[in-house]
């Protein structure tokens, strides 16, 4: 038992790193033919994410410099975690959460508009207040998906896409010139008012005037393990995961499927909202129409959560990467003598879209490449309870099984 779970787990770690390491190479390649050199432009673009601080050998400014580049990036991958965990949390019931982005959206007009009203009301509190009704719209949000695809057999694809459409336009007439919540000193800007300087989340590390890096990410943290703690040690998490494997069984077996659709797309919905809480009152302090427009934050969600590969840590790692490569290729944060400043942004969404694409390394690698039983995991294991011809617990037997959760974080 011990040994298959270590297999497992490594398997877990191997693909995703083969899809992250394809994904650099390719990009790599990119680089060559456009005449930059692949070597010092990546690590021009590590240096401007701060991880170089990890390094004892930088120091002086360069380790000042390295500090404030590596607070950029953890506040950076704290709003990706809680995205990635909301896209995870429905695959883990066989549902497809595409709508983080709209669930974040609706949860940023909700937190920015508590956060500028009952200005007496003590801070902590107010703080607290808007961060939760923030995730409560969201997880409503959600959950309206959840109970057309109970309710009326909606493919949750199509309504969450609709509803992230409805909610990104509906909060860009909100903030825009006229709106009703734009500020009331925006001068013709389509901007929310500021929130006031109180109700900021307490900077833990760096100078609060520079942005340094705020509490949001221990809630971040938190939320990762409070993830697992469902998946893997409660009722609900035994639910979700038994109708993820197979709606027909769970039913027969007595569990309400219906009602496991609309509290699973709430839950992830309340992911969304908190990580569009932390943003606000960690950072932004305000919401305009252009954010909105041009925000990615639930949509990156879904890479995060493919690589990887639905597992608490996993999704904590891959936030982590997309949190580095936004902050690494930020012109702010490069030399431009080891790489074009116009090129390193591009390469960022290169990067991003070879992850999604390169998902299926892992049906390569277990196919074509003979990875799995060279690291003995070839060998079919024990029928698992699917109901159907595919019942080995073996995902090169079956391509779904790319999303299916690993055991542990």
């Amino acid at each position: 038992m011990k040994s298959s779970a270590l297999k497992r787990a490594g398997r877990s770690a191997v693909i995703p790193l083969i899809t992250v390491l394809t994904a650099f190479v390719l990009a790599g390649l990119v680089m060559l033919v456009t005449g930059n050199d692949p070597l010092s432009s990546y690590g021009a673009i590590f240096d401007g994410t701060g991880l170089n601080w990890l390094f004892p050998w930088v120091s002086g400014h360069n380790r000042t410099i390295a500090a404030q580049d590596l607070q950029q990036t953890l506040v950076a991958a704290a709003p990706l975690v809680l995205t990635g965990l909301s896209v995870a949390f429905a695959f883990r019931v066989g549902l497809f959460n595409i709508g983080a982005q709209g669930q974040y959206t609706v949860a940023s007009v909700i937190a920015v508009w508590v956060g500028t009203v009952f200005t007496s009301m003590d801070p902590v509190i107010h703080i607290v207040l808007a961060i939760f009704l923030g995730a409560l719209v969201g997880a409503g949000w959600a959950a309206l998906a959840g109970w057309l695809k109970a309710a009326f057999g909606a493919h949750e694809v199509i309504s969450t896409i609709m509803l992230n459409w409805i909610a990104i336009w509906v909060a860009s007439y909100l903030f825009q010139e006229g709106g009703p919540l734009q500020g009331t000193q925006a001068l013709g800007n389509p901007v929310s008012n500021t929130i006031a300087g109180n109700l900021h989340l307490p900077v833990i590390w760096g100078n609060p005037e520079l942005q340094g890096l705020d509490v949001g990410v221990f809630l971040a943290l938190i939320v990762a393990v409070l993830y697992w703690a469902i998946i893997r040690r409660s009722t609900l998490g035994y639910e979700v995961r038994a109708v993820g494997h197979n709606p027909t069984a769970a039913t027969a077996s007595g569990m309400n499927v219906a009602r496991s659709y609309i509290v699973t797309m709430a839950i992830c919905g309340a992911f969304a909202g908190l990580a569009a809480g932390i943003d606000v009152f960690g950072w932004e302090f305000q919401v305009s129409s252009t954010t909105i427009s041009t925000s990615q934050v639930g949509f990156l969600g879904i890479a995060v959560a493919l690589l990887g590969r639905n597992t608490a840590i996993g999704t904590v790692a891959a936030a982590l990467l997309f949190g580095a490569l936004e902050t690494g290729t930020a012109a702010i944060n490069l030399n431009p003598s080891s790489i074009n400043p116009e090129l390193a942004p591009q390469l960022t969404l290169i990067i991003e879209g070879l992850v999604v694409l390169l998902v299926s390394t892992d049906l390569i690698a277990l196919r074509l490449l003979g990875l799995p039983r060279k690291l003995g995991w070839g060998k079919p294991q024990a029928a698992t309870a699917r109901g159907d011809a595919l019942a080995v617990d073996d995902p090169a037997r079956d391509p779904a099984e790319a999303l299916r959760p690993e055991p542990g974080l």
